[in-house]
């Protein structure tokens, strides 16, 4: 009697606890997340405006605040922007810039060739000499933004490569350049066209205006770096503003400036800046304004 009865009381505890265990709602993944997708390693839910987050141990997160994604240091340099020359229409330099020409000297250039800068200076303005050939900074940058200002002359005479024809080298005969020209209805091979990495990249406008008035360059100039093999780590790359518009947008350089062939990698992480004397037989070109600051 007693062994019926137990086997009596087993049946039914087992079939409580089956019954038990159909009631309860199948597995499966957590509220919100698709079912079968992988379920993330560390993150936690955010917590909610309203209250904090549950955590493994039953305990609750401190609720997120507006000032946990608040910095307040390090706190930028305060740089004063140049003030705006009505008589010439243009900005003048900011006050971290190192002014590369102002209109008076050339304190701050040499010749390429060695020895002074040989270039004209009057009236404000630095115009090509070019049987002096090119000048070229005395200090070096890596990082930089420049800004600089050139006039074709009106009524030049030439086309295409021989008309206006400069250029900004950044590195000297041997770097990068971007090229300075007459692009006002001047035709040329769009990749040496004014606003272009020089027999690399081709410009997205032409926003030129006609020979006789002032054009304008904003140029930010990120360095390459190398390996120890001498080959590029990270490329240059450049973002030019011509006449305030986007011509280059953050272009990555493929190489050094070759007028016939492939472009080469010369490994330097600081450059001098070179303004190229052309030898095209067209008037010479002039510049204005030129500084830079370094990044």
């Amino acid at each position: 009697m007693k062994k019926n009865i137990l086997l009596a009381a087993s049946a039914a505890l087992i079939m409580l606890l089956s019954g038990s265990a159909l009631a309860q709602p199948p597995q499966g993944p957590p509220q919100g997340r698709p079912a079968g997708a992988p379920q993330q390693q560390g993150v936690r839910t955010p917590p909610s405006r309203v209250g904090g987050t549950q955590q493994p141990n039953g305990q609750e997160a401190p609720r997120m605040t507006p000032e946990m994604t608040e910095f307040y240091d390090p706190v930028p340099p305060t740089v004063t922007p140049g003030s705006f020359d009505a008589k010439n229409q243009n900005w003048g330099a900011p006050s971290d810039a190192i002014i590369l020409f102002d209109g008076t000297n050339l304190n701050e250039w040499e010749s390429a060739r060695g020895g002074e800068a040989q270039w004209t200076v009057a009236d404000g303005l630095l115009t090509v000499n070019k049987r002096a050939g090119d000048i070229i900074t005395k200090r070096e940058f890596g990082d930089f933004q420049i800004h600089i200002e050139w006039r074709v002359p009106e009524g030049i005479q030439g086309s295409g490569q021989s008309r206006g024809n400069s250029g900004l080298k950044i590195g000297g005969s041997t770097g990068y350049e971007i090229q300075i020209l007459d692009g006002y209805n001047n035709p040329t091979y769009v990749n040496g066209m004014v606003g272009s990495v020089y027999k690399q990249t081709i410009p997205l406008v032409n926003p030129s205006r006609p020979n006789g008035e002032w054009q304008y360059y904003d140029l930010i100039f990120t360095a390459p770096t190398f390996n120890k093999l001498g080959q590029y780590r990270t490329k240059p790359r450049v973002t030019l503003i011509y006449n305030g518009v986007v011509v280059l947008n953050d272009v990555e350089i493929i190489g050094t400036t070759s007028y016939i062939g492939i472009p080469p990698v010369n490994q330097n992480a600081t450059y001098k800046l070179l303004l190229q004397s052309h030898g095209d037989p067209s008037e010479p070109i002039s510049y204005r304004n030129i500084w830079i600051r370094e990044l």
